[in-house]
């Protein structure tokens, strides 16, 4: 595997690929990887005959009160752990390699974006579409894998990869959890113990709302109103949003259907953790 610091060292390298008839797969993270990432690079080192991984903590998504400057990162692990996983390339540019100083376009999105972390994060998409939109366009690869944890990122990208015709194929993988069931997060490192030992309510809210739909239960309202007395049991924690929506369009609905996705935003301590589930019928 290689690390490579600039867009032209990609270029280069893929077209090599692609000229000798290789296919490419793309897992985009911001780095300081954890096992739900290697089971994403892991997928595209399967499906795809190389993989790029690009390793950029992404300003542009970041709100002036957000996480920017304290965001982990430990580079010669993520290069560790990609390595083992199959990359072939990792990429980790500088902030003036991606973006000019003078930039003026941005990719934007209605609709999809207005929920959920978008109603409390009002800039993030903005900076992920702009980046995702990029890194396609650098590493113009067959496919890109994304995990359902962010589940309307993944709602996101599937619909401005449709809208905006990127010949790229968008694969959504599960969400990899902890032993009692917390989602992977590289923000986990925040939590301190106590925090870390209340966190779990996210998944065990979650848990009581799929138990509710596996039997027969159909009212989004009721479904809503069960996670949200759950998590309400812990002192520490503070809902940024329960909701109830249907993942092709992230707009809420009454009662639950195919593609509905049950999603959290929740505070513990200062520290903001999401998860979901989605109901396939």
């Amino acid at each position: 595997m290689e690390i490579v610091k600039t867009i032209a060292e990609v270029r280069v390298q893929v077209k090599e690929w692609k000229k000798a008839g290789l296919s490419v797969g793309l897992v985009p993270t911001m780095g300081f990887l954890h096992e739900g990432h290697k089971s994403l690079i892991e997928r595209a080192a399967k499906e795809n005959d190389r993989v790029v991984v690009s390793d950029f903590v992404n300003p542009t998504q970041f709100g002036p009160t957000e996480d920017l400057a304290s965001y982990p990162r430990d580079l010669e692990r993520d290069a560790k752990l990609c390595e083992e996983a199959g990359a072939s390339i990792l990429f980790n540019p500088e902030v003036e390699e991606m973006y000019f100083d003078d930039r003026t376009t941005f990719v934007n999105m209605d609709g999809l974006t207005k929920e959920l972390c978008g109603k409390s994060r009002p800039i993030h998409f903005q900076g992920v579409c702009t980046v995702v939109s990029k890194l396609f366009n650098i590493a113009t690869p067959d496919r890109a894998y994304f995990g359902q944890k962010d589940a309307q990122q993944l709602a996101v990208i599937k619909r401005m990869v449709r809208d905006l015709n990127f010949d790229i194929e968008i694969v959504g993988c599960p969400i990899i959890r902890e032993e009692d069931g917390l989602a992977k997060s590289s923000r986990n490192t925040y939590l301190s113990p106590e925090e870390r030992k209340a966190a779990v309510i996210l998944s065990q809210a979650l848990k009581i709302g799929k138990e509710l739909i596996e039997q027969g239960e159909t009212s989004a309202s009721k479904v809503k109103t069960a996670i949200t007395e759950k998590i309400n049991t812990e002192p520490l924690a503070k809902i940024d949003y329960v909701e109830v929506v249907d993942f092709n369009n992230i707009e809420p609905v009454e009662n639950i259907g195919d593609s509905t996705l049950a999603a959290i935003a929740v505070y513990i301590g200062k520290t903001r953790l999401i998860d979901n589930f989605i109901i396939e019928k």
